[in-house]
């Protein structure tokens, strides 16, 4: 087989299964890629592939969004818990990180790196251990982590669409 016919066929194989799991597995599959610190999923794919699949690109988005953004607690929660030990070793580090952290707009911050492919880990830990406040870390990054996944799903139905035309024989 060659390379090409053996990518179609995994595509094929994926999409099918990814469009078995509907917008609830986009949900599962956008929390575990955010609930693994520091440890890359192939999310991103699966997210394209289930729109390629021909799911509702919007929803899915939203959905895997939403998930992500569940995940991201983790990293927070594990800041949070480590507050006191890294602030006795680390405060006046901290405490400059953080003043920064407010001068430059945090929650702009927080949106930019949920939004794109940045370690977001790295914000959800320090937010966390600097008691950055809750509701003000989880608004940027539920709208950031939609507006990545609505890109990758968009991207997923609109690009196989068009790749697709551009190879139709008749």
């Amino acid at each position: 087989m060659s390379l090409l016919s053996d990518f179609t066929h995994w595509f094929m194989t994926a999409s099918d299964w990814a469009a078995q799991l509907g917008y609830p597995g986009a949900f599962i599959i956008g929390f575990l890629s955010s609930f693994t610190l520091f440890l890359p999923t192939p999310a991103f794919a699966l997210i394209f592939v289930m729109a390629a699949g021909g799911l509702n690109p919007i929803a899915l988005g939203i959905a895997a969004g939403l998930g992500s953004a569940a995940g991201e607690l983790i990293g927070f929660g594990i800041g949070y818990g480590s507050r006191k030990l890294l602030v006795k070793k680390y405060k006046k580090d901290l405490k400059r990180i953080e003043k920064l952290f407010q001068k430059y707009k945090g929650w702009l911050v927080i949106f930019v790196f949920a939004a794109t492919p940045l370690p977001f880990d790295i914000v959800g830990i320090f937010c966390g251990n600097v008691g950055y406040p809750f509701k003000k870390f989880m608004i940027p990054t539920i709208a950031g982590k939609i507006v990545k996944y609505l890109a990758l799903a968009l991207a997923g139905f609109y690009g196989i669409q068009w790749l697709s035309s551009l190879f139709v024989l008749e």
